[in-house]
């Protein structure tokens, strides 16, 4: 069955997109729609990562995370198999998604924020809710999840910047579109990159429908300790990791997020380059030493 933090599955959705099954029997019994776990994949770098819980089976004890490699932590986690174990996890956290019978609702994924909408979707269809889903990505290739989608949603709308699969159009031209009818969405949970979800808010709101968002911003303990994480909303300062990831779309503060987001990203490029020669030297002595083993 697995020990714990031990991958039990692993399967590659796209070039750089990945999904993983992790043995977490506690996690998977108290996650949450909208929660998510904190992991690590080397003690001796001690980076720790926010991901959100994008499915979990409590018969098998795991939880499922997916996940797009973008820096060098991700990359570290894309490189292990089946077998292996994370340094370290921890979760449930975040307050999970407010779900009720709002009536009709409509989910926003954009990229790989598709993974974290889809538990929202099935508790958002389980409360009885008439559920409508966009998805959207750059091309085909990167379009995640749409079957496991629509086994929930009782329309799917699918858009693609290029036009290689559905729509070609933003997610925000068939939100609009939606806002206009005469029986507009009672609510809007929108997930994906930054300028993507405030974009949505921007959308919905010349026409009063409430819009949620979760945001993924930078995150160290997932206590609200660090700060790290602050975000401004409403005016008032708040932390990710204990008062979200979800937030009032309408009063998200995102252009100081991304201000805040693209100061680390010099730094981590930095970081990537320096550690990416060391990482491929670490894992070709690996394999070498299962070569000689065999």
């Amino acid at each position: 069955m697995g020990s714990t933090n031990e991958i039990l599955f692993k399967k590659q959705l796209s070039e750089d997109v990945y999904m993983m099954r992790i043995k977490a029997s506690l996690i998977a019994e108290e996650r949450l729609a909208g929660q998510f776990i904190i992991l690590q994949v080397d003690e001796e770098k001690g980076e720790r990562i926010p991901l959100t819980i994008a499915d979990a089976d409590t018969e098998e004890g795991s939880i499922t995370i997916i996940f797009q490699v973008v820096g060098l932590t991700t990359r570290m986690l894309a490189k292990l198999n089946v077998g292996d174990r994370l340094e370290g996890l921890v979760g449930p956290l975040g307050s999970p998604t407010h779900i009720e019978n709002f009536g009709k609702v409509v989910c926003v994924g954009g990229g790989i924020g598709v993974a974290p909408l889809h538990p929202i979707v099935q508790a958002m269809k389980s409360a009885g809710n008439e559920v409508i889903t966009i998805i959207g990505a750059r091309n085909s290739e990167l379009l995640v999840l749409e079957d496991e989608m629509r086994a929930y949603s009782d329309e799917l709308i699918i858009c693609s910047d290029d036009g290689s699969v559905g729509r070609k159009c933003l997610v925000t031209e068939p939100l609009k579109e939606l806002c206009e009818m005469e029986e507009k969405p009672d609510m809007v949970v929108a997930i994906g990159p930054p300028i993507m979800m405030k974009f949505c808010s921007l959308t919905t709101k010349p026409y009063e429908v409430p819009t949620q968002v979760s945001l993924n911003s930078i995150m160290i303990d997932g206590t609200g300790m660090c700060g790290g994480c602050r975000v401004n909303v409403g005016g008032e300062v708040k932390f990710v990791c204990i008062d979200g990831p979800e937030f009032d779309g309408h009063k998200v503060d995102f252009d100081n997020m991304m201000a805040r987001l693209n100061v680390y990203k010099g730094r981590e490029r930095q970081f990537c380059d320096a550690e990416n020669c060391r990482l491929e030297r670490q894992i070709t002595n690996k394999e070498e030493e299962r070569s000689d083993e065999l």
